[in-house]
């Protein structure tokens, strides 16, 4: 942390006080304060950082406040903002020390109304962020209609894409085993959970059962792996991530191959699979369960047979795909159809998708005065789909929740219709070419 006098950096680090107040604030000091150098910043306290919320530095002062507790510190010596009404401070406590490195990160609390240009590595400003709409499950609980999906977000990418969309407003965050992303994911989460910005109900927390987990004796493993990996209580919702097993080689061999680099498949029954993912939620470290890439008639197997209703159906949908019978059948289930790639991976060289460069689509977006991504968007919310889109960019994380601002007209989504041509990002073609039984694309939908 810098602290700055006539726009120098002081060389000093100063002694922070951690103190509580009464409600009036009317009470004395009951130690003088009289910062001096030290190589640490020193907190005493009776410290349960993550109660603390709502914390406010003042620039040159150094102040942290927040309602009944505050860290005070100011680099003027012998005084403590005489004339502020945060002068009544009594019950020091206890010493801590941590590490400025700490406090930069924002690892324990949560920063609000930073002015000072030199604190800039600190936490923005807390924000009163517009949340996406909600809809209800089967299951009783609520999913925010659309979602950060981090494929392919790998690393301080993925925490900091995650942190970032937690500020502007994303409660519905997608990972899962595959994306080997699932630390970062739950690291994020932890600390703004910790920083005051959100609590853990506020988020609804997607990861996903991976394909060489089918057996039904490695269900619960797998997932209690996960769990912990994250570092969270519980999941909120819990994927089969395909219908079709891959052989189990050991934890990271995602995609076995045999000699011939022949993807191994296994015959195991996705139903066995989704039985087990039942007893997950039986024991309450799942909320809800759900199946992903599944069509229309897997699905209806599976309501056949169990016990426990799965909550959506995740699959690959984009004005390209817009799978509109499979949202149909879905809804007539009471399942949600939840749609990754729904921006169908834009690539700027070779203007694809179409969808997202016609003409057609920049006429909305200049009617709207919206970018083509958000009516893209906008166009899945309205036809019923929850839509779950990737991005690691500030920007463009921010600009894919701000759709709810506006509603595509009749006419408008029978232009975006018109892009439906069936072809799909992910054909899974490497268990296609095997022909197995339980590919998922052989079908209309």
């Amino acid at each position: 942390m810098q602290f700055t006098r006539g726009g120098r950096r002081l060389s000093a680090v100063v002694e922070w006080w951690f103190v509580e107040c009464k409600n009036n604030f009317q009470g004395n000091l009951t130690k003088p304060f009289s910062p001096r150098a030290y190589s640490t910043i020193k907190i005493i306290n009776d410290m349960r950082l993550n109660n603390v919320q709502n914390l406010l530095i003042k620039p040159y002062e150094q102040q942290l406040v927040c309602k009944r507790k505050a860290f005070c510190a100011t680099a003027k010596s012998h005084r403590l903002l005489e004339k502020s009404e945060y002068t009544g401070w009594q019950e020091i406590r206890n010493k801590r020390t941590i590490t400025e490195y700490n406090l930069r990160k924002g690892k324990q609390f949560h920063t609000k109304g930073i002015q000072n240009s030199n604190q800039e590595n600190f936490n923005k400003a807390k924000m009163d962020p517009k949340l996406a709409p909600t809809v209800k499950l089967n299951s009783g609980y609520e999913m925010p209609v659309l979602g950060l999906g981090t494929y392919q977000s790998k690393g301080e990418e993925a925490e900091m894409a995650v942190k970032h969309a937690i500020d502007v407003g994303y409660r519905h965050i997608d990972t899962a085993y595959f994306y080997e992303n699932e630390a970062e994911v739950g690291k994020a989460i932890k600390e703004k959970i910790c920083a005051g910005v959100v609590k853990r109900e506020d988020i609804f927390l997607v990861t996903k059962l991976w394909n060489i987990h089918h057996e039904p004796q490695r269900v619960k493993g797998a997932f209690l792996k996960q769990l912990e990996t994250i570092g969270l209580d519980y999941i909120d919702l819990y994927l089969m991530h395909l219908p079709v097993g891959y052989k189990y080689v050991d934890e990271e061999t995602l995609l076995p191959r045999d000699q011939d680099d022949k993807l191994q498949l296994t015959d195991v029954d996705y139903l066995d699979t989704y039985k087990a993912m039942e007893e997950l939620v039986k024991s309450g470290l799942v909320r809800s369960i759900g199946v992903s890439n599944f069509n229309s008639e897997q699905l209806q197997r599976i309501l056949d047979n169990c016990c426990i209703k799965p909550v959506t159906n995740q699959v690959e949908c984009s004005p390209a795909l817009n799978q509109r019978k499979l949202t149909t059948f879905c809804k007539e289930r009471d399942i949600i159809l939840t749609a990754y790639s729904p921006l169908g991976r834009p690539n700027l060289t070779a203007k694809t998708p179409e969808f997202y460069f016609s003409p057609k689509t920049q006429s909305l977006a200049n009617k709207y005065q919206k970018t083509p991504a958000q009516i893209i968007l906008r166009y899945l919310v309205d036809i019923g789909t929850v839509p779950i889109p990737k991005s690691a960019n500030q920007k463009r994380i921010e600009e894919n929740l701000n759709i709810f601002d506006f509603k595509l007209t009749a006419n408008d989504i029978e232009i975006m219709d018109s892009f439906n041509t069936g072809d799909r990002l992910v054909p899974f073609n490497l268990i296609k070419a095997q022909n197995h039984k339980y590919f998922p694309f052989h079908i209309e939908f």
